[in-house]
């Protein structure tokens, strides 16, 4: 089931009404039957994956919770982390490491093919899949107490907003809150629907209609060049953070709605003035994630320089093939984890040549340069990350630098479409900048209700008005 569906305008008000009668303790069942049903909308026959992982990772928690010797302990986290990155394996990249086994292969004359098998890859399931392991690498670790309630531990890994896109929750943070006896109230309902509305606003406003010419181009990148392909890319570049952001935005705030505080996804991110501050700003539930259980296992900072240096590299490697299942990915991930070791090695050289320009004496000036260059860095890893294969994102880097004079640009069938998407772009841009300067949204705040109404009524007309209503899946779907 897509947010962005008729079915989700039905399904979403039925289950939060149904909520709030309810009493408290059986409101867990609801959510739990309606989280199944929201999943099992795209294909029932996948619950059964979502099911397993539930059942092995609840006895795992409780049973390295209880035992002491610490072989058992490491058997029990072994059968969790074998049987979840297991089905991430089988259903995800069995393929990509195949394909890429027969490739080496017929390299190097070896006449034998690894077996490839055609299945869909199950919505969510890197998801959901990072959202269990930290819950028993957390009791491994002994961080946390394990969930004795199967049904609330049920809830967790498969809870309906968040379930198939994110924010990867930690069981710390939201199981606790499935205890918790909340009331109806006006204000958290109301800043839940603003936030439903704005993530409504960023996905069929402008990622939907920037996605026209985005899949155009990409999808046939050697008949392009110039001008359309740098376009492209610019386009990609919102449209991949209005998608996404707007996901997280409805997935908070329709938890909001009936009580539940997910984490915050996304602050800004294009506002980074570098790129370590780009990724605390970015899909923030993955980049801690990757943190806490990859970089810091790793040894993070505490080791010797280069030691260090190889880490977060390495971790950004494996964050770009947790994308997808793409040596594209994989480059885009490197991309990222190159520019942060590379910003270790110049750092210094960076001081002395803002120190020779005077650009102390200019902070806003040197404040906007920092974050056009890091867009720009961003911009052209995004490349690799839209690119349907390593070939393409060649032909559009070399491509993108040749301008033809008289090159016609037909950016979009409907010219309103683009005047819309562009003006969406622009009312984000100035949304986003002064929520970073003045705290927009707290000011907001303090303004009487009936011009709190105004404003919400106004943005849910615009929604309704120029939102492109095709039912049009989220890009983080297909990861």
């Amino acid at each position: 089931m897509l947010f962005n569906s008729l079915q989700f305008i039905f399904f979403f008000p039925m289950v939060v009404a149904l909520y709030f009668v309810l009493k408290p303790k059986y409101r867990w069942v609801l959510l739990l039957l309606a989280s199944y049903y929201f999943y099992m909308c795209w294909n029932y026959k996948y619950v059964v994956l979502i099911v397993t992982s539930t059942i092995i990772d609840y006895f795992a928690g409780i049973m390295l919770h209880r035992s002491r010797k610490e072989g058992f302990r490491r058997l029990f986290l072994l059968l969790s982390l074998g049987t979840n990155l297991g089905l991430l394996f089988f259903f995800k990249y069995f393929n990509f490491f195949s394909d890429s086994i027969n490739v080496i292969f017929n390299k190097l004359n070896i006449f034998y093919e690894t077996p490839t098998y055609n299945y869909l890859l199950p919505v969510g399931i890197s998801f959901y899949t990072f959202q269990t392991l930290s819950y028993t690498i957390d009791i491994y670790r002994r961080q946390r107490e394990p969930e004795y309630h199967l049904g609330r531990f049920a809830l967790f890994v498969s809870f309906f907003p968040q379930l198939v896109a994110g924010p990867i929750e930690r069981s710390v943070n939201l199981l606790p809150q499935f205890r918790e006896k909340f009331t109806f109230e006006y204000e958290r309902v109301k800043t839940g629907i603003l936030l439903m509305s704005w993530g409504f606003f960023k996905k069929v406003v402008i990622a939907d209609r920037l996605s026209e010419y985005v899949n155009l181009v990409y999808n046939n990148a050697t008949e392009y060049s110039g001008i359309q392909q740098a376009l492209a890319t610019l386009f990609f570049s919102f449209q991949i953070y209005c998608d996404f952001s707007g996901y997280s935005d409805i997935a908070i705030g329709s938890a909001l709605i009936m009580g539940y505080k997910l984490m915050t996804n996304f602050r800004r991110p294009y506002l980074a003035q570098n790129i370590g501050e780009f990724w605390h700003r970015w899909h923030i539930s993955l980049s801690t994630w990757f943190r806490d259980y990859v970089y810091i296992p790793l040894g993070g900072s505490r080791v010797a320089k280069w030691r260090w240096q190889v880490n977060l590299f390495l971790t950004f490697v494996v964050s770009g093939l947790w994308h997808g299942a793409n040596w594209t990915f994989v480059i885009w991930g490197g991309l990222h984890g190159f520019y942060l070791v590379f910003a270790i090695w110049i750092n210094r050289i960076s001081e002395v040549v803002n120190a020779s320009l005077r650009l102390d004496r200019a902070p806003a000036v040197h404040k906007i340069l920092r974050i056009i260059k890091t867009f720009i860095l961003v911009y052209f890893a995004w490349i690799f990350f839209r690119a349907n294969s390593l070939g393409d994102a060649i032909v559009v880097i070399r491509n993108m630098f040749h301008f033809e004079p008289g090159t016609v640009i037909n950016l979009f069938e409907n010219k309103v479409d683009l005047a819309i998407a562009l003006g969406g772009i622009l009312f984000l841009g100035i949304v986003e900048i002064l929520e970073e300067q003045i705290g927009l949204y707290e000011r907001l705040k303090t303004l009487i209700r009936p011009v709190k109404w105004v404003l919400l009524v106004g943005l849910i007309l615009m929604i309704v008005v120029l939102g492109k209503w095709e039912e049009v899946d989220f890009l983080y779907f297909q990861f």
